[in-house]
């Protein structure tokens, strides 16, 4: 994990910086200071405005008296999509407006969902965390439930 965050904060800048001075090489400094701006401002809006959908859902879903489980994890992608577009760069661009899109969020949503659907079943089947069982039926937690996997 240590490793991917150095990567991130030192590999990702480093090829952002890259792609916009080859940017700035072949429009101007103009244009790439408007297209960095340009983009800047759209995604502060556009997180603004899905910010505003993704709430509402988890507040209707509470008003339901459910767990708002989908909608609670489309907002905080929309937040990361968010802060990811007002980062100044052409990658952090693509990614932020692939998650601000619904169909990137639900690809990045089922990828959450699957892994951490195989860390709780390792952590609750064993090999996962210290004493857990290895038993391949339901497991029961602390409180007595039973969990289905």
């Amino acid at each position: 994990m240590l490793i991917r965050l150095i990567l991130l904060f030192t590999v990702v800048p480093l090829v952002e910086l890259s792609l916009l001075l080859r940017i700035g090489e072949w429009l101007g400094v103009g244009p790439t200071l408007g297209l960095v701006l340009g983009t800047g401002f759209l995604g502060a809006w556009l997180a603004r405005r899905e910010g505003v959908r993704a709430w509402t859902a988890v507040h209707e879903q509470l008003g339901k008296g459910e767990m708002p489980g989908r909608e609670l994890l489309d907002a905080v992608l929309v937040l990361l999509a968010g802060v990811v577009l007002i980062t100044p760069g052409i990658l952090t661009d693509l990614a932020g407006f692939t998650l601000m899109s619904s169909p990137g969020r639900d690809w990045v949503a089922k990828r959450v969902r699957r892994r951490l659907e195989a860390s709780v079943h390792t952590t609750v089947l064993g090999g996962g965390a210290p004493g857990a069982g290895t038993s391949s039926g339901p497991a029961e937690t602390g409180s007595g439930r039973v969990i289905e996997l």
